[in-house]
């Protein structure tokens, strides 16, 4: 794909055929042996030790740090994926769809003047009672109010119940001045974030740029948090859930977005 290209990110070291076929470029994340053949996050300069901890974002500091773009065309789109999880072809989803038919695979039309490509809002004030009640009781009984109103269930509130009270407000302590406040106001007010980490910029100067601004600051939160955390997937992955908050105030704030639909399925 000459002007698009997709990193199609796995943790299982049986799927290259598999993403190789799509047109995708394979990359290997995490501890499982790979041969040469694979692009992974393990480069010279790496956090690859980190994966539980940071996702996706070990292969993209890898890319930040390791000039693997450097001769990337500045015109060619550079997008991310993982084997679960893959952009539409189209601004409509199917509900009969195949991987092989229904993936995309070059640049839409509807692209032309948009800078980024993110994924289809999840909104979070659709938070089911049932869940409130499981994963936030202190929130409630500070904020009972909660019930009756679901536009206070923003996503400074959602993250709270999923990734540990104030953990949010302690990270963007830790931001530089220009984005500390905009991003506070942000998910305080908002009630939707884009989702799973998965963006497509329209060049590498924007993605770079985003780098240059989300991985400092993760390294910051680094020592608040450390990585001796709860064992659980909404603990233990927080700086992957941090990025992907920041993630859609950056893009939403500095560039201009197209939403974009994605299809759930494993490779």
């Amino acid at each position: 794909m000459k002007d698009l290209k997709i990193y199609c990110l796995t943790l299982s070291n049986s799927h290259y055929e598999k993403i190789l076929e799509k047109n995708y470029i394979p990359v290997g994340l995490g501890s499982a042996n790979y041969n040469d053949k694979w692009l992974t996050d393990k480069n010279i300069v790496n956090i690859s030790d980190k994966n539980k901890f940071y996702g996706e974002y070990t292969f993209h500091y890898n890319l930040w740090k390791n000039e693997i773009i450097k001769n990337e065309d500045q015109n060619s789109w550079i997008g991310f994926c993982t084997y679960r999880r893959f952009w539409s072809k189209t601004s409509k989803l199917k509900t009969d769809f195949s991987l092989e038919e229904d993936i995309l695979q070059k640049v839409p039309n509807e692209w032309k003047n948009y800078d980024v490509v993110l994924v289809d809002p999840i909104y979070t004030n659709k938070t089911k009672i049932s869940k409130i009640i499981k994963h936030g009781k202190r929130i409630i009984l500070k904020n009972p109010f909660l019930f009756f109103n679901n536009r206070k269930i923003t996503i400074k509130v959602h993250f709270d119940m999923y990734h540990g009270y104030g953990n949010l407000d302690k990270a963007i302590d830790l931001l530089e001045i220009q984005d500390k406040e905009k991003f506070r106001t942000y998910v305080n007010k908002e009630i939707m974030f884009n989702p799973y980490n998965m963006f497509i910029c329209k060049n590498k100067k924007i993605l770079f740029q985003y780098y240059s601004q989300i991985f400092p600051w993760l390294e910051k939160c680094e020592s608040i948090f450390g990585f001796d955390l709860e064992n659980s997937y909404g603990k233990k992955r927080i700086y992957g859930f941090l990025a992907e908050r920041f993630l859609s105030y950056w893009f939403n704030t500095y560039t201009k977005p197209i939403y974009w639909p994605i299809y759930f399925k494993n490779i």
